[in-house]
């Protein structure tokens, strides 16, 4: 975003009560940025990677899953200084999933579902705002009408995130590298569809 800092804070956030609309207020260097309550297809897919993750996370070898938690709907306060707290569509914490909020050194992996109304300025940010805290993990989802179509997992690699993993709708069943733990993912899988 090519702007200076806006007028409102985390504290400002964090003063807020809760939206009853469903929708979700996320700050964005300092401006509100709202979008409104996901759609059912958005969920479905939410809800299946949480599963994927929380699976992938149970079959893992006690010393890599310790303390490892794959969470949805929490809030993230990315940057403080920077004037921006988020509300990924799903999570990965290092720490107790305690509270409503955590921190950037609590996240391990944080991961958005693009409709397709999200601008790139809102994705750009979002991005940009997890790399610079250094979330070693970032997947971005893009979906049409229907669900998800493609899936990129980035991970950390010195400050800047580099693009790990590719997977698109009919590639099958593939192992996502860039995450706390290995994820087999299709996605095919978190699409609605009747069966």
């Amino acid at each position: 975003m090519q702007h200076e800092l806006g007028p409102f804070t985390v504290a400002d956030w964090h003063a807020l009560p809760p939206r009853e609309d469903g929708s979700r207020l996320e700050l964005i260097e300092g401006y509100w940025l709202v979008t409104p309550a996901p759609s059912g297809q958005h969920q479905f897919a939410e809800k299946r990677v949480v599963n994927l993750l929380d699976s992938a996370i149970e079959s893992a070898p006690r010393a890599e899953r310790q303390e490892l938690t794959a969470l949805n709907g929490i809030g993230v306060e990315v940057n403080t200084r920077n004037r921006t707290a988020i509300i990924p569509d799903f999570a990965v914490l290092n720490v107790p999933p305690i509270g409503n909020t955590f921190k950037p050194a609590d996240v391990l992996l944080v991961g958005e579902i693009w409709s397709p109304g999200n601008s790139f300025i809102e994705q750009r940010g979002k991005f940009d705002g997890c790399e610079r805290e250094r979330i070693p993990f970032f997947w971005s989802i893009a979906q049409d009408e229907v669900g998800p179509v493609e899936l990129v997992a980035y991970r950390l690699v010195g400050r800047r995130y580099e693009q790990e993993d590719h997977v698109k709708l009919g590639d099958g069943r593939l192992t996502i590298t860039a995450s706390p733990v290995p994820v087999e993912v299709d996605i095919a899988h978190l699409r609605y569809s009747r069966r």
